[in-house]
């Protein structure tokens, strides 16, 4: 998983049988308010709403094909860091 300042990116194995990803997205959204300093909204359509600028409200989700796929997926998670500018090297 890599966290940065507007949105996040996550690889996870679900447990057989469960792809309720938007249950799973609610809840990590939900614990991550709960235990957050309150914060200035940026975003009018935040306002009215208990959400933090952070999150988007949409999310995608991707079932990895094989281990080609895995590896192009860690390999952007990774990098997407040095993408916006916030570290120098993916291991930074």
């Amino acid at each position: 998983m890599v966290i940065l300042p507007d949105h996040l990116h996550a690889i996870w194995t679900l447990p057989t049988g469960d792809d309720d990803f938007s249950e799973r997205w609610r809840l990590v959204k939900y614990r991550f308010f709960y235990r957050s300093p309150p914060t200035d909204v940026t975003r009018r359509s935040l306002a009215a709403k208990p959400e933090k600028g952070l999150w988007q409200r949409r999310f995608w989700e991707h079932c990895i094909r094989d281990d080609a796929d895995f590896a192009r997926h860690l390999d952007y998670l990774h990098y997407n860091p040095v993408r916006h500018g916030l570290a120098g090297r993916a291991a930074d």
